[in-house]
């Protein structure tokens, strides 16, 4: 097939009928298929199934402590360890706490506005409202707990290699108002991109050229070990940079097991400075006395020496699935050249760009066949998107069967919507 916009309307409309009636016929299959979040599958998370067993009634850790027992606020000595590989700082650098980093999120987000993080006057709360810089398309995540804080969003173009830097530098250097930047530094949510070292050291050094001296650099590392092959991509450590420019206590990182072991009960991990460390800690001591530390135990036995080769296992099983968005994005959309999408080496997502006011189209043809995705406008602030373009694909949770299916009627859905835009354009 040749690009649409090289057909004539006589053409157009033959080919907008052969795709309605395509689309009819799924409409009768009556399907039940969902693209709609990045969770792992059955076989994914039978992988962990070892975990039950690390505990084996041996309940002491290392240096003695018993999990079983009140104690250890910041974690254990072991659990600090596996955080620390997996953010690429130093075990004391490392709080271990709960099974979800996004809690961990709330919880310094909150503090940074109500009580601030550095045991001075400094608190968001000063600027009425706190602003953020959100690289767009972003996580969905990120931009519900920051408007549920009444932080006002402010959008940054994503690159290939991260957020723009000279956009980023501009808007909160001119702005005291804005108080900090969320990052997902490795195969970022949904574009998959890794930030490049160039703009890992930019981003250490922001927090010097913003004008808040409260400014933070938001790290979700949550796919920092997600990689489809191996050895895996390497990702710049942003703590050791920022210490070198002295920004260590303006960098807060996190990242958890919940796509490494199971999402219902893995770990949540936030590293920083030590001035920060400390409060995050004050924190947790006003509400627990102590972690789940045997889930830590059994967590740092199971994964100690093997984390490697447990995510090698997990990318056999993703890795087709991949494969098979980007074959079917290619055999059915590229000699079209009506969509974009990105080719990640890891991670949970492809994001999908439409021409530009046709995701919501394309989002309400996929319902009618029976197909979930993830709500266009979900990637943008507030969900608006201000080129209704962008969709972000996540194909790990649907077997590879379901997958295929999905991704016939995704593109077929794509197709078509592009075909009644382009009908429009040349009738008009």
């Amino acid at each position: 097939m040749s690009a649409l916009s090289k057909l004539d309307v006589p053409a157009l409309r033959a080919l907008h009928a052969e795709l309605s009636h395509e689309l009819e016929l799924q409409q009768a299959n009556q399907l039940a298929l969902d693209l709609t979040r990045g969770k792992p599958a059955p076989d994914q998370l039978d992988l962990s199934a070892g975990l039950d067993a690390a505990i084996a009634g041996d309940y002491f850790a290392a240096d003695g402590t018993d999990t079983r027992n009140y104690g250890a606020l910041s974690g254990l000595p072991e659990a600090k360890a596996l955080g620390a590989e997996l953010m690429g700082v130093a075990a004391e650098d490392v709080i271990c706490w709960g099974n979800s980093s996004l809690t961990l999120m709330h919880i310094c987000v909150e503090l940074a506005l109500s009580r601030g993080l550095w045991g001075d006057e400094r608190r968001w709360s000063r600027a009425q409202p706190a602003k953020m810089l959100t690289p767009v398309p972003g996580y969905d995540r990120h931009f519900t707990l920051t408007q549920a804080a009444g932080i006002e969003m402010i959008n940054v173009p994503m690159t290939d290699t991260g957020p723009d830097m000279q956009a980023a530098i501009n808007l909160a250097a001119a702005d005291e108002a804005i108080k900090g930047i969320w990052c997902v530094p490795k195969y970022a949510n949904p574009t998959g991109c890794t930030y490049s070292a160039e703009c890992v050291e930019q981003l250490a050094e922001l927090p010097k050229l913003a004008a808040a001296d409260d400014f933070l650099v938001l790290w979700d590392n949550a796919y920092a070990v997600h990689d489809f092959s191996f050895p895996s991509t390497p990702l710049t450590p942003i703590l050791p940079a920022a210490r070198q420019l002295g920004t260590q206590d303006n960098v807060v990182i996190f990242a958890s097991t919940s796509k490494i072991t199971y999402p219902s009960g893995g770990l949540g991990f936030v590293a920083s400075g030590a001035t920060v460390l400390r409060h995050i800690t004050e924190r947790l001591g006003n509400a627990s006395i102590g972690p789940d530390k045997v889930n830590q135990l059994r967590h740092a036995r199971f994964l100690s020496g093997r984390l490697e080769q447990h995510m090698a296992a997990h990318a056999e099983l993703i890795r087709p699935k991949f494969d098979l968005v980007q074959a079917t994005l290619s055999e059915e959309l590229e000699a079209l050249d009506i969509a974009r999408w990105t080719t990640p080496a890891g991670g949970y997502f492809v994001s999908l760009d439409t021409r530009p006011g046709l995701a919501k189209r394309v989002g309400e043809l996929a319902a009618s066949a029976g197909l979930k995705i993830t709500k266009p406008g979900a990637t943008f602030p507030y969900g608006s998107d201000p080129n209704d373009s962008n969709l972000r694909i996540a194909p790990t949770f649907a077997d590879m069967a379901d997958l295929k299916v999905a991704m016939q009627v995704l593109t077929l859905c794509i197709k078509l919507a592009s075909v009644e835009k382009q009908l429009e354009t040349s009738i008009s």
